[in-house]
């Protein structure tokens, strides 16, 4: 195009040669103008296309790199969490086995029986019961039965001695 109008100038035609030139000099570079738009809205579509497609691709890496990360900081916040708990659960554990033993060192001195005082109190109570219903005669059935066996040979063998001494006992409160 450059030729034609080096060739038309050295010629020396006239203006309207010229102009016509660059008429068709101008009309040439639109159609390239627009030539280049189609191909590259041609080209831009599947570039686009592909820019997406990357950009989707980068995103799930970002993404799983994410997520392992947070699982990661999930898990070692959870193990931290745990180890506080655990620390802080014997921790209260010592203190409170501390404030117990304090308190029963207090009672003690003020002469307040401890659970197990009382715990051996109770079973040394029962146990007299038991003794004292067995010399009652409420023993149970086993220890009623034998008793009952060896009672009348004694009484007939003993009769005639508690006798005089039953008649001595109102004597002896009379005279005091």
């Amino acid at each position: 195009m450059v030729k034609k109008l080096h060739k038309m100038s050295g010629d020396k035609k006239t203006g309207s040669q010229l102009s016509g030139a660059v008429k068709e000099s101008a009309q040439q570079i639109w159609l390239a103008g627009l030539g280049a738009f189609s191909k590259a809205q041609e080209e831009g579509g599947k570039v686009f296309e592909a820019l997406v497609k990357e950009g989707l691709s980068i995103q799930r890496k970002t993404q799983s790199v994410a997520e392992e990360k947070i699982s990661e900081a999930t898990s070692k916040m959870s193990h931290m969490a745990t180890d506080i708990q655990s620390r802080a659960g014997y921790q209260w554990d010592k203190l409170e086995n501390i404030f117990e033993e304090r308190v029963a060192k207090a009672l003690n001195k003020l002469g307040v029986p401890s659970a197990k005082d009382v715990d051996a109190l109770v079973a040394r109570v029962d146990e007299l019961n038991k003794n004292v219903q067995t010399m009652n005669g409420k023993a149970p059935a086993a220890k009623t039965a034998a008793k009952t066996t060896v009672k009348p040979a004694a009484k007939k063998a003993s009769s005639p001695a508690a006798k005089p001494a039953a008649a001595k006992r109102p004597a002896a409160r009379k005279s005091a």
